[in-house]
């Protein structure tokens, strides 16, 4: 038989009933938009973290401890110095404050920051400049802020480059604005030497947080092994200081956490697939009490198509391509419905998850990659072939003189 004779036979076949034809789909369109719209809305979760948490860094690792010392500039050199395979080592120490324009006030994060923390971090630059190197080792008079304080001191569309802030009791002047970075507060924050800090702000020369950027292509949970391990002899640090509360090392690469979140979202994606599975095996059981009726009503049909020459390879495969285009157009209808049902539910959940989990607005756009497109093509053409497979065959070994008798 030929292809178009088989395609044409299908469509015959499938449009004589389409009321049949159209409650068999469903229930394949309802199984694959569930599988579609939660499989792009995770992905699209994801990504946005991933984006707006600073996730994408993943050459960053974070290191704390604690030895019952503070943690100076010569420490984080001690470190970069004695642990092979990072770029740079910096550091951040942060208070909080209220940042005036004398007309406008806000709460903020203050950090104040060594050489390289803004490229260790990403931080993108939205307007102005970033502090130099020079500046960062300086007590310079100078604060980058992000685009949150930016919004809540000079309003939505002013550019604040070049104007002046209070934070405390002295005036800082705005050299440039970032994006806003969730890793630290959602209530806006103001970047200023980490000197400048320690003097005005907060009163100490220790960092709270140490930052490593380590060179691409480094094998990350070995650095993170040899970062710990060096700390620990560095500063006299044993486990019995930690277990007693006396003293502790805590180090993190931004590629493990990356890790453990892909790990979740994707248990809870196999959890709702699963879910969904059971849709389409019902929508498969559908497809098969269908396709048997089918060949029940075409007994006649295929007793006068074997007496003029069809061979059982033609029987099974016309009633296989009934049964798999059955699935494939439910596949095509539920695919659109379940991506158009992943953006629904990304613009209804995309503020509250924003509030819950970075303390603002988090744009979530529901992603589709190539793999989901072929398993579902994949997965509707299975159930088509597995499901239609019984009928067919069925149909095939029909005795052609007794269902010409059938009445």
């Amino acid at each position: 038989m030929r292809i178009s004779d088989l395609l044409y036979e299908t469509w015959s076949a499938l449009m004589s009933n389409k009321g049949r034809t159209l409650l068999t789909i469903l229930g394949i369109v309802i199984g694959i938009s569930a599988v579609i719209a939660m499989t792009s809305l995770i992905d699209g979760v994801k990504n946005s973290l991933v984006s707006q948490l600073g996730l994408d860094q993943s050459r960053v690792v974070y290191i704390y401890y604690w030895n019952g010392s503070e943690t100076s500039a010569e420490d984080l050199t001690t470190i970069e110095e004695g642990v092979d395979g990072y770029e740079f080592i910096t550091g951040m120490q942060s208070g909080y404050g209220k940042a005036s324009t004398g007309v406008k006030q806000a709460d903020t994060s203050i950090m104040g920051v060594s050489k390289g923390f803004f490229s260790a971090l990403g931080l993108n630059l939205v307007e102005g400049r970033m502090l130099s190197d020079k500046e960062l080792n300086s007590d310079a008079m100078l604060v980058v802020i992000d685009s949150a304080l930016a919004r809540s001191l000079f309003g939505e569309d002013t550019n604040p480059v070049g104007e002046q802030i209070e934070i405390g009791n002295d005036q800082y002047s705005i050299i440039g604005v970032v994006e806003a970075s969730s890793m630290f507060t959602s209530q806006g924050t103001a970047y200023m030497p980490w000197q400048t800090c320690s003097i005005r702000i907060t009163g100490s020369t220790s960092f709270d947080t140490i930052v490593g950027y380590a060179n691409e292509g480094e094998d990350m949970e070995s650095l993170v092994a040899r970062t710990e391990s060096f700390i620990r002899q560095r500063f006299q640090i044993t486990d019995e200081d930690q277990e007693g509360g006396f003293g502790y090392v805590y180090v993190q690469s931004i590629a493990s956490i990356q890790e453990e979140l892909s790990a979740m979202l994707m248990s809870f994606q196999l959890m709702m697939t699963a879910v969904a599975s059971i849709s389409l095996l019902v929508g498969g059981i559908g497809i098969m009490n269908m396709m048997l009726t089918n060949v029940t009503e075409r007994i006649r049909e295929i007793g006068l198509r074997k007496a003029l020459g069809a061979h059982r390879s033609d029987i099974t495969a016309q009633f296989l391509t009934e049964s798999v285009a059955i699935c494939l157009v439910g596949g095509l209808i539920g695919f659109l419905l379940g991506y158009g049902a992943a953006w629904v539910l990304a613009l209804a959940s995309s503020g509250a998850m924003g509030d819950l989990l970075l303390g603002e607005s988090m744009t979530i756009t529901p992603a589709i990659s190539p793999s989901t497109v072929l398993l579902a093509i994949g997965i509707c053409a299975g159930i088509g072939i597995v499901f239609g497979f019984w009928p067919a065959y069925r149909a095939a070994k029909l005795d052609p003189v007794e269902s010409l008798r059938y009445q």
